[in-house]
């Protein structure tokens, strides 16, 4: 019994005096992305507000009931597509009165230029060809009687009342031609002109009164579709005030406020996108408008994109994102965005695997993002191998094994 005893103490004294072995170290399984040249593009994002492409409020030039509608809210319409027809009968009326006086003023130019000037030149050439004729005839007896008065033939009183009957006739004849020429030189073109001028007059009102008339049909400037009717027929259209709004969104303009530093990349041409992500649409377009001055209130600047909207899916007033190409970085170190990791310090930074199978951190400084890959401008160089899975908590130094990427990571790239 002692000899067992003495045994027992004796092995676990052997015991407690074996030296204790060594803990290893745990091994993270990580997997990796290697650092590669790429070409990757700058894109600045921002949300917008869509707008149509073109809009017009149509307002009447007159104030009248509608007599009817010819058109409802969402219908399509075309460029000049009659819309409405305010109650018109007193323009009627004034139009009819209007072109019964300008036909009466087209037949009095035709009697004028037609009869009357062409009957008074007629007449003013008889006068002078007979008051000539009388002229002649006068100088004749005129001139026989002063013959025979120097003959002794006759007596001076008849030679005399010769001479006024001559004189009578000539002044006859100057005023006969005098008359001819006032009319053709003045007469005949002012009596031209005041009888077109009546005329053009009366044509002048008479498109005034067409003019009105056609205030009464509302037609649409633009192409498009009826986005507001507010009134019904039978109510009072005034003047000034919209009667329809007309929208046209077969393309659609997406206005967003872009940061000063972000916008001074942007410019006219830009290539980019408007996606409303909750109905899961996107269509491309392109910039058209980088507003040159910053709204002071938030220090941001305007910048239009236009973008063609197939089956109008895209509607005016939706709040929609914005992504525009600013450049295109053909050959920049890129890496995935699943290997950044926040530092303590507000930065980036990743895990670097090295040579020793150790996960080190390394600051870096990053430029353009693209969904899939980030441009590294500082930290980083081409061939270094980053944990894109299993990194986050991971100390620096920490032993690592590179594992194989997981059907799902698979699929994701």
């Amino acid at each position: 019994m002692r000899t067992l005893l003495t045994l027992a103490a004796l092995a676990a004294l052997a015991a407690c005096s074996k030296p204790k072995e060594a803990e290893t170290e745990p091994v993270a399984p990580v997997q990796v992305a290697e650092v590669q040249r790429a070409s990757i593009q700058r894109i600045v994002t921002a949300d917008g507000i869509l707008y149509p492409v073109d809009q017009a409020a149509v307002m009447p030039k007159l104030s009248a009931p509608v007599k009817a509608f010819a058109v409802n809210r969402g219908d399509h319409v075309a460029k000049n597509q009659l819309l409405a027809t305010l109650e018109n009968r007193d323009l009627v009326a004034a139009v009819a009165e209007a072109k019964q006086l300008y036909e009466q003023a087209l037949a009095g130019q035709r009697n004028t230029t037609g009869a009357q000037l062409p009957e008074d030149a007629t007449k003013a050439r008889q006068d002078v060809e007979s008051s000539k004729e009388a002229a002649d005839a006068a100088k004749r007896v005129y001139d026989s009687r002063k013959q025979l008065f120097e003959e002794g033939a006759l007596a001076r009183r008849l030679v005399d009342e010769a001479d006024v009957a001559y004189v009578q006739a000539r002044s006859q004849y100057d005023i006969a031609t005098q008359h001819l020429e006032a009319l053709e030189r003045v007469g005949r073109p002012e009596t031209t002109k005041s009888a077109q001028a009546q005329t053009d007059a009366a044509k002048a009102r008479y498109d005034a009164a067409l003019a009105q008339l056609s205030y009464s049909e509302i037609r649409s400037p633009i192409a498009g579709v009826i986005a507001d009717r507010p009134l019904y027929a039978g109510e009072m259209a005034a003047a000034g005030s919209p009667l329809l709004t007309v929208v046209n969104v077969s393309r659609v303009i997406a206005r967003a406020n872009v940061p000063v530093p972000e916008a001074a990349l942007l410019k006219v041409g830009n290539s980019g996108t408007i996606e409303q992500t909750e109905a899961g649409i996107t269509f491309s377009g392109k910039v058209t408008v980088v507003s040159p001055a910053v709204d002071p209130n938030s220090t941001t600047v305007e910048v239009w994109v236009e973008a063609e909207n197939p089956g109008e899916k895209l509607k005016p007033g939706a709040t929609v994102r914005v992504s525009i190409v600013a450049e295109t970085i053909p050959d920049a170190i890129v890496i995935p965005p699943s290997a950044l990791l926040p530092n303590d310090e507000g930065g980036v930074q990743v895990m670097v695997v090295g040579p020793d199978s150790a996960a080190h951190e390394t600051e870096i400084e990053v430029g353009a993002r693209e969904a899939d890959k980030v441009q590294i401008v500082k930290g980083l160089n081409v061939g270094q191998k980053v944990i894109t899975g299993g990194g986050v908590g991971l100390e620096d130094g920490a032993k690592v094994r590179i594992a194989a990427a997981s059907p799902a990571d698979k699929e994701d790239k």
